[in-house]
């Protein structure tokens, strides 16, 4: 195995999907092998992106072989690609899922690129079942399926979700690696003056895109809860609104968070990420649903302790009580979480516990799984 092709989002296009794609493509480079990644011209038709911008104004990673070519709504486009690709005549396709939108285009890609060939395909899935259903989820998530050798999950409650689509398919399951490509953390100190923001305060910070099983809404009412009152703390909410922002703004107004939080509703650039972990104290995800989460990868990096909810593959990744707390997905549960950790100085046993684990998350580790599945299949 020498020539590898990564089908999926990069750069220009934003988020942890993308990034994790050049990061894995970086490691493999590293490892020996040729890699080209298969971007998106078109990821999401404008009517179905909830954010204000699918690209990034960051600069392009240094070293990596990127074609921007994939058109997701045009069959025709997905002849071309995968003709592409069939000439690339690559030893393996590592394909990333997300979403079942994916499944009839990056299912037919694969389908005409192996037509004739022996190549294999991999896929590396974030999803299979999606956190907000839609018509036809499950009929696009088995066509793709169907055109994959072996799958690797980043979670074990996504491995579950693919033996409901099929009883035999491979896979193996490796925890989402660390987020190591956002630069070297930063102190406290020089983190809050980049904001202007006090030293004399706790800081919690929810990070990423605001969507509905995301929880923000739960973390504002765990921050009103009476057991945190007189507790000098400020929340950092950082991120781009995928649900209705107006609803959220009702809710900080109505519980009289306005002073306790500050909101940075962007997107936000790599080169701030950095800064908004090391303002931080506590990382706080109270989510409804997930399978893995990249944010947890990035406080693993910048070495902040967690509160996350029991929920899909979050207690994988969070030791409770050594990194962090997992928690029942409820206001009062967060709150005293929060609470048990400024009030009982946690503080130093917890990143000690944080930077214990981080070392399971490994890129490495991804690509020797990789290579074990090829070897099987």
């Amino acid at each position: 195995m020498k020539k590898i092709v990564l089908l999926g989002p990069a750069h220009p296009l934003r988020g942890g999907i993308a990034s994790s794609n050049e990061r894995l493509a970086l490691e493999l480079q590293q490892e020996g092998f040729e890699v080209i990644i298969y971007s998106f011209s078109l990821q999401y038709p404008s009517i179905l992106f909830p954010g204000k911008t699918q690209y990034t104004d960051d600069s392009p990673p240094e070293g990596l072989k990127i074609r921007s070519i994939l058109n997701s709504v045009w069959p025709l486009n997905w002849w071309k690609v995968g003709r592409a690709l069939r000439r690339e005549a690559p030893d393996l396709i590592i394909v990333r899922f997300w979403i079942p939108f994916m499944g009839p285009c990056l299912g037919s890609v694969l389908r005409i690129a192996r037509r004739g060939k022996k190549g294999k395909v991999i896929c590396i899935s974030d999803n299979i079942i999606p956190h907000e259903k839609r018509p036809f989820d499950r009929l696009f998530t088995r066509y793709f399926i169907r055109a994959v050798d072996a799958f690797i999950v980043m979670s074990r409650s996504v491995g579950e979700e693919l033996r409901q689509f099929s009883r035999t398919l491979p896979f193996k399951y490796v925890p989402h690696p660390v987020y190591d490509n956002y630069g070297p953390p930063v102190s406290r100190e020089e983190s809050l003056a980049h904001f202007g923001l006090p030293t004399d305060r706790h800081y919690l910070l929810f990070f990423g895109f605001i969507r509905e099983y995301k929880g923000l809404d739960i973390l504002l009412h765990a921050l009103a809860d009476p057991r945190l009152k007189g507790m000098p703390l400020h929340l950092l909410v950082a991120g781009e609104f995928y649900a209705e922002e107006g609803r959220y703004r009702q809710l900080i107004a109505d519980l009289g968070l306005e002073k306790q939080l500050t909101l940075h509703d962007r997107y936000i650039p790599q080169t701030d990420v950095r800064y908004y972990f090391g303002a931080a104290d506590l990382v706080v995800q109270p989510y409804r649903s997930a399978t893995q989460s990249g944010i947890s990868q990035l406080a693993y990096h910048f070495g902040k302790p967690m509160v996350v909810t029991n929920v899909g593959g979050l207690p994988e990744i969070v030791d409770h009580g050594q990194s962090g707390y997992v928690v029942e997905v409820s206001p009062e549960a967060v709150a005293e979480a929060i609470r048990d950790y400024f009030a009982e100085g946690r503080q130093a046993i917890f990143e000690e516990g944080v930077r214990k684990a981080k070392f399971r998350f490994s890129w490495a580790n991804m690509v020797q799984t990789i290579r074990e599945l090829v070897y099987i299949l």
